[in-house]
């Protein structure tokens, strides 16, 4: 086997039990709505959510368009927040122990309570997504960073610091190499997040996406067409998670190298 196809038969081995368990659940839900004769508006089987979404794609599309690019947007605005906050944080130790423990206090602030609020104060349009999604993503990403500029290799700095090395390049050459894996993992959880956070926004008040979509739908009992919508939510969070695998293998190759081991 060569090795450009080894990555992506070990993907498809590591893939295929999820796949075979999401398999068995949707027929036992078909078999299920199909027996049991339950009313569509209350469990649609998966056929039914497939063919009304397909036959309502243009529609579900627009909405859809209309997350995937508030998600993106608010994503970069937190993604350049974390990134400038994490390098000046690890400059200053004095900013580091006034900083974290507001990251921190970030995550307890409940975003059902915030949403609507941001709603009442900046209206429907694109602002108030955007800081909710920064709101719910930026502390992943800025706590990986962090750690992972403190987890450097000590040795290293300390030889750049003997041969006169300033604190910039030491920061270029030694900490930021040893932030990035650390960083890509929190991209990870901040991508999914921010699809999440997108959707409950739309949700609690917009003009489109697959929040109010969803809301429209669940208030006219179109059950179907709202699994449909949140079927289309995963394949986008499951796209964009797995486009950071594909922006880490070409920013940070040797991390890659080094996860698979001899061969």
């Amino acid at each position: 086997m060569t090795t450009s196809t080894r990555p992506a038969s070990t993907g498809l081995r590591r893939a295929a039990p999820a796949i075979v368990a999401a398999a068995v659940l949707v027929v036992a839900w078909q078999v299920y709505a199909d027996l049991s004769g339950i009313r569509p508006q209350l469990l649609p089987s998966p056929s039914r959510v497939a063919a009304q979404g397909w036959a309502h794609r243009d529609e579900i599309g627009v909405h859809a368009w209309a997350t995937l690019q508030v998600t993106l947007f608010g994503f970069a605005v937190s993604l350049i927040l974390a990134w400038v906050l994490a390098i000046v944080v690890d400059f200053s130790p004095t900013l580091r122990r006034a900083f974290v423990p507001l990251f921190v206090a970030s995550q307890t602030l409940p975003i059902i309570a915030i949403a609507p609020l941001m709603i009442i104060w900046f209206g429907f349009g694109v602002l108030p997504k955007v800081l909710v999604i920064a709101l719910v993503t930026f502390f992943p990403m800025a706590i990986g960073l962090i750690e992972g500029f403190a987890a450097a290799d000590r040795e290293a700095g300390a030889l750049l610091r003997s041969m006169g090395a300033t604190r910039r390049q030491i920061f270029r050459y030694v900490r930021l190499p040893a932030a990035l894996p650390r960083f890509f993992t929190a991209l990870r959880i901040g991508i999914t997040y921010a699809v999440v956070g997108a959707v409950f926004a739309e949700y609690v008040g917009a003009r489109q996406g697959l929040g109010i979509y969803m809301s429209l739908q669940k208030n006219s009992f179109r059950t179907d067409l709202v699994l449909a919508a949140v079927l289309v939510t995963a394949l986008i969070s499951v796209a964009l998670y797995l486009l950071t695998f594909a922006i880490e293998r070409v920013v940070v190759p040797w991390a890659r190298d080094e996860n698979a081991g001899p061969s």
